[in-house]
């Protein structure tokens, strides 16, 4: 035997208002998501090898605030777009580096 449901048409018309409300919060997190895709990611030693910098220096980067990272677990990856970002920084602090006489 087969249950019918009977409600009125403003409860169904107020159902449906939240039910679409819900459904673009759903649309905005999915797009939020895919936009961090691990793929468009990289990991600690391809930034050092991008930037051609030490882990100590990638870690200052991160510390000051000049680098964005997110951390999953122990495991630090970065926005291939942030790291393109920085190079122009990085060349010029290399480029004073070697006028001190030093690397980074």
């Amino acid at each position: 035997m087969e249950n019918v449901i009977v409600i009125e048409q403003k409860t169904f018309e107020e159902l449906m208002v939240r039910f679409n409300r819900l459904s673009g919060m759903v649309d905005r997190f999915c797009r939020k998501a895919e936009e961090k895709r691990l793929s468009e990611w990289l990991d600690s030693t391809e930034v050092c090898q991008i930037l051609q910098i030490s882990p100590r220096t990638l870690q200052t980067l991160r510390n000051n605030g000049t680098l964005a990272y997110s951390q999953i677990v122990r495991k630090m990856f970065y926005r291939a777009e942030d790291v393109q970002r920085i190079v122009p920084l990085v060349e010029e602090r290399r480029s004073l580096a070697a006028l001190k006489g030093k690397t980074i």
